[in-house]
């Protein structure tokens, strides 16, 4: 495997009984999900920000890896929070929210879920463009990352886009919708109107579909690394917010 690029790594915070986890998107890393997993570390939670298979290291390192590693992984990192605290709020960007929600639906004890421009509904003529890509042999295609309005910052993400392991994340979604409706916790639905990566109708799917109660915030000044844009404080005070009246006080 190749070194983690400097600012990708996986972090950890002790804090009270609560904890959150935190979890980065597609082709990113913990970079972009950093100040808000800061953000619950300093409201006294116990925080995990981990750094999932093939990610932060290379695209070459991605290709070797699919939805099953990441869920995997994903999964890890809630067991070993859960053992550690009494409530657990899981937060998501992206695939990260993708995972959030995957999460949910198969732990029904956690207090909450935060989804940011998560990625959770079938596209179909996603399918339709990658096929044939992969048949003629190619194996990546253009980046998606570093989707921000705020000048002057950049999402630490591959320059290139691994074409198997996004169809593996596409047929995830795909078998995602039937726990969509077993999803009872709270879940913060936040999403930009302006994201250039996942449909913001993902979101909409997302509020109307759960089982639980939902809270909506629009992020009106970002694009889909909303975590890293204009308003990356109201993510983070309406997460903190959020997880404070679910989990109790830490």
């Amino acid at each position: 495997m190749t070194d983690i690029l400097p600012g990708a790594e996986p972090q950890s915070w002790a804090g009270g009984p609560s904890g959150a986890l935190v979890i980065h998107g597609f082709t990113g890393s913990p970079q972009s999900m950093r100040p808000l997993a800061e953000a619950f570390a300093a409201a006294g939670f116990t925080t995990e920000l981990p750094l999932l298979p093939g990610h932060g290291t290379s695209v070459a390192d991605m290709l070797e890896t699919s939805w099953d590693d990441w869920s995997v992984a994903a999964e890890a990192a809630y067991q070993d929070l859960a053992g550690r605290c009494e409530h657990v709020v899981v937060a998501g960007l992206s695939m990260g929210g993708t995972l959030t929600l995957w999460l949910a639906a198969r732990h029904p004890e956690i207090a909450g879920i935060v989804c940011i421009n998560a990625a959770a509904m079938d596209q179909p003529e996603m399918a339709e463009l990658l096929g044939p890509l992969v048949e003629a042999g190619e194996t990546t295609f253009d980046a998606i990352g570093n989707d921000i309005a705020k000048k002057g910052v950049t999402e630490l993400a591959y320059d290139r886009t691994p074409l198997l392991p996004l169809m593996s994340l596409a047929a995830a979604i795909v078998a995602l919708q039937t726990d969509l409706p077993a999803i009872a916790c709270p879940v913060l639905v936040l999403n930009s109107p302006q994201d250039h990566v996942v449909p913001p109708a993902s979101s909409d799917h997302i509020a109307s579909t759960v089982g639980g109660p939902v809270e909506r915030v629009t992020l009106q000044r970002s694009y889909h690394v909303a975590t890293l844009d204009h308003d990356a404080e109201v993510i983070a005070e309406s997460s903190i917010a959020f997880a404070l009246r679910v989990c109790g006080p830490n």
